[in-house]
């Protein structure tokens, strides 16, 4: 019998009521009631005993809102739920990363797949979210074998992340400078094609898509490794999309400090060149191994800045002290010169002197870089010669007006 025509008997009795349209719509609402309770009972019954394997963690499905301004393409939409799943409810211990508006975690999909999941844990704040829709918009015009691809999105009232491939050889600063035991180092031929692939990748944004794109924090950070260590030009956070009819834009400064371009830090005016910049800088990483800033280089009473040390010991003529010591002198000297002339001229202080990117990707594969060189050389020496007569004019002004005042001292009183 239907537990509803039970609970249809025992009411009638106990109500004993003579309206009988009333009774009715009573044991309607109370039979309703205890229908969506056994129901809820027996849902929550099966989902326990389908969930038994899973840690004690409250999951709760939000599905995702549909954000008309943003063309999302063939992009794929994936439920929190799926996310928080992947990555075992974002577990500390699959942080990949963080940058500045969130962490990226490692996460595994359902069907086996290996993901990178960012967490934008502050979208509403000033920027957040303006940098979500960047990177989703940029999907539909950035792709390239160098770029990191975009699986992926998901969207709720109070979360905005991103999905994209898993690069399982993580990223050119890892593979410098935080190697675990029984990691291998980065061999001389990989970097190579690490910073030819880096350049192909920042060409196509600054000359191949409309709008095109300036990255504006182009370090060994943010180069990612395939399976193959190929270079993928990653983290889109901080990209600006600008109309090809503009030369430059103004706004906030953001990016790591020593990889930011002079004009760009002391202006907020950034353009391709400031990508040029910081890629210059990128290449000093890759070759030297070394941070942009070491203040441990104060030690030794050196230059904290990597570009200011280079220049140093390159003028000095000592190029073995510049190559990472970890290649234990494994690799081409020439190569090593022509990569560091290369950085030298995309990290000159005026932009209109750098070169573009697709003159840098033609540079490495060689190609009118002794021209550019020579140009350079002649550049720097004029200016180091001026500074160099400015700083004995100082020296000599110093002097006379010490050497004045110690007359006057000495004088009649």
């Amino acid at each position: 019998m239907h537990p509803g025509t039970i609970l249809n008997s025992k009411v009638d009795i106990l109500a004993g009521s003579p309206s009988k349209s009333k009774t009715g719509l009573v044991i309607g609402i109370v039979g309703g009631f205890l229908g969506i309770i056994l129901l809820g009972g027996l849902m929550l019954f099966f989902w326990r005993g389908r969930h038994k394997g899973y840690k004690r963690e409250i999951y709760v499905d939000v599905p995702g809102e549909v954000d008309r301004r943003i063309p999302f393409g063939q992009l794929r939409r994936f439920a929190w739920r799926e996310l928080q799943l992947a990555t075992d409810n974002f577990s500390e211990k699959n942080v990949l990363g963080q940058g500045g508006f969130g962490k990226v975690y490692k996460g595994v999909l359902s069907d086996s797949t290996k993901v990178a999941v960012k967490r934008l844990t502050d979208y509403e704040s000033p920027g957040g979210d303006a940098a979500f829709q960047r990177e989703v918009e940029m999907i539909s015009v950035a792709v390239h074998r160098n770029l990191l691809r975009l699986i992926g999105f998901c969207t709720t009232p109070t979360e905005r992340l991103l999905v994209y491939p898993y690069m399982q050889n993580l990223s050119v600063a890892y593979r410098l400078r935080e190697l675990k035991p029984g990691e291998s180092v980065l061999i001389w031929p990989t970097r190579k094609r690490v910073a030819l692939g880096t350049a192909r990748g920042l060409e196509y944004l600054h000359e191949h898509c409309n709008p095109k794109i300036i990255h504006r924090d182009v370090k060994a950070a943010n180069v990612l490794l395939d399976e193959d260590f190929e270079a993928v030009v990653g983290d889109f956070g901080l990209a600006k999309l600008v109309d090809v009819r503009k030369t430059n834009v103004t706004t906030q400064v953001r990016g790591t400090m020593g990889h930011i371009a002079p004009e760009y830090l002391s202006t907020g005016k950034s353009s391709e060149k400031t990508d040029v910049f910081g890629y210059g800088i990128t290449l000093l990483e890759i070759v030297t191994g070394q941070r942009a800033i070491d203040f441990s280089r104060l030690e030794e009473e050196d230059d904290v800045l990597l570009l200011d040390h280079v220049k140093k010991l390159q003028r000095e003529k000592r190029l073995d002290a510049i190559v990472d010591r970890n290649l234990h002198k494994n690799y081409n000297m020439d190569e090593v010169e022509m990569m560091i002339q290369v950085a030298l001229l995309c990290t000159q202080g005026s932009p209109e002197d750098r070169p573009a990117m697709s003159e840098v990707v033609r540079m490495l594969e060689g190609e009118g870089l002794a021209e550019r060189w020579e140009e350079w050389q002649h550049v720097e020496v004029t200016r180091r010669q001026e500074y160099e007569r400015l700083q004995r004019r100082f020296d000599w002004g110093e002097d006379s007006i010490y050497n004045q005042d110690a007359v006057e001292l000495s004088g009649g009183r």
